[in-house]
C-alpha cells in the first residue's frame, strides 16, 4: 500500500535520456522542469533506493546544509514505465545513441521507486555555465608514506598513466585536489586548468579559493579518515562514509551575470558499501600505491601532472589526514 505522502509519477510521463553512469540512468521530463529522474540499474550490489535514500538522510544530509547537496526524493514508478525504458536503452545501442560501454546493462524491473534529483545541467539556461570536478582525497592517505612526495589523487593518476602508457592509451591530466584547498590563490587558479565545463578559470578559481563547501567537505574527510590500510574493517560503516566523502562530485553553476548568485551541490552520495569486493579493491590499491613507489613519485614520468607534495615552487603546507 502507497504511504499517503509518498510522491507518484503519472503515467504516460514521457522522459528523454539525459546520461548515465554504472549503476543509473539519469532522465529529463519532457514537461516537468527543475527535477531530473533517476533509475536503478541491475547490478550485483542490488541496493535498493529505499536503502540508499534511508542512508542519505540519516547519515550524508545531517552533514551539510540543504543547499550544499544534489537534492534527492523517492518517488513511486508508474507501472510499464522501466520496461519501456529498457526497451528505449537497447534502440539507442542499435542506432548508436548509447555509449558502447554501457550496452548490455539494463534498468532493475523489480524497482519500484525513482529518485528525483536536483537538475545542475544548464538545459534551458543558457545563461549559465557549468563546471563539474571530483574534489577527492582533500588531505594525504593516512596510510601514505611519511617520505610520500605524491598525494593520494596525484600518486593514482601516475600509476594509471603509467599503464597506459605499455597499452598506448591516451594518459589523463587532472589537477592536485591539495590545490583545491590551499591557502594560495595561485595553486587553486592552476587546479581549475584541469576542471571540465569553465573556460574562465579565474573566475572559476575565486569561487573555489577557501569555498565553504569545499572547506567542509575537507573537514569531513579529515574526520573520517578511516581510508587506508589501518582503518576499520573493510565493510563497516565507518569505512563506507569515509570513502563515499572521497568520491564525490562538485557541481558549481555560473551565471555569466557576475551579479547573479552562484550554486554550489555534491552529488554521488550514496553510501559507498564494501559488497562485491570494492572493499578489497580499495585495500589491494593502496598497497600497491606504496609498495611500488607511485607515493614516493619514483616512477613517474615526464608528463606527470605536479603535486603539491612536491614543488620547489611552492610553500609549504601540512596535508595529512
Amino acid at each position: 500500500m502507497t504511504k499517503p505522502n509518498l510522491l507518484e509519477l503519472p503515467s504516460g510521463v514521457q522522459l528523454v535520456y539525459l546520461a548515465e553512469g554504472g549503476a543509473n540512468v539519469i532522465y529529463r521530463f519532457v514537461r516537468k522542469p527543475g527535477k531530473l529522474l533517476r533509475l536503478r540499474k541491475e547490478t550485483a550490489a542490488d541496493i535498493s533506493y529505499t536503502e540508499i535514500v534511508r542512508n542519505f538522510d540519516t547519515i550524508i544530509r545531517p552533514l551539510f546544509n540543504p543547499e550544499e547537496l544534489v537534492d534527492q526524493t523517492l518517488v513511486r514508478l508508474p507501472e510499464g514505465l522501466i520496461a519501456s525504458c529498457n526497451e528505449q536503452l537497447r534502440t539507442a545501442e542499435l542506432n548508436g545513441a548509447r555509449p558502447e560501454k554501457r550496452h548490455g546493462s539494463y534498468l532493475c524491473l523489480h524497482e519500484p521507486f525513482g529518485l528525483l534529483i536536483t537538475d545542475m545541467t544548464t538545459a534551458g539556461d543558457p545563461g549559465t555555465t557549468l563546471a563539474e570536478l571530483k574534489p577527492k582525497w582533500l588531505n594525504q592517505s593516512p596510510s601514505a608514506p611519511a617520505t610520500a612526495h605524491r598525494c593520494r589523487t596525484c600518486a593514482l593518476r601516475d600509476m594509471k598513466n603509467r599503464e597506459s602508457q605499455l597499452l598506448g592509451r591516451k594518459e589523463q591530466r587532472s589537477f592536485c585536489p591539495l590545490d583545491l584547498v590551499s591557502e594560495q590563490y595561485e595553486n587553486v587558479l592552476r587546479a581549475t586548468g584541469s576542471i571540465k565545463g569553465c573556460k574562465d578559470r579565474s573566475r572559476l578559481a575565486r569561487i573555489l579559493y577557501r569555498n565553504p563547501t569545499l572547506q567542509r567537505l575537507q573537514s569531513l574527510q579529515k574526520t573520517e579518515r578511516d581510508v587506508g590500510l589501518h582503518g576499520p574493517a573493510a565493510q563497516s560503516r565507518e569505512m563506507s562514509l569515509a570513502m563515499t566523502l572521497r568520491d564525490c562530485t562538485m557541481f558549481v553553476k555560473i551565471p555569466h551575470d557576475e551579479r547573479s548568485s552562484i550554486e554550489i551541490r555534491l552529488g554521488d552520495l550514496d553510501l559507498k558499501t564494501g559488497a562485491g569486493g570494492k572493499a578489497g579493491y580499495w585495500r589491494d590499491l593502496e598497497t600497491r600505491l606504496i609498495d611500488q613507489g607511485w607515493y614516493r613519485g619514483s616512477n613517474i614520468s615526464q608528463n606527470s601532472g605536479e603535486c603539491a607534495l612536491h614543488s620547489p615552487r611552492r610553500p609549504s603546507q601540512s596535508y595529512l589526514a
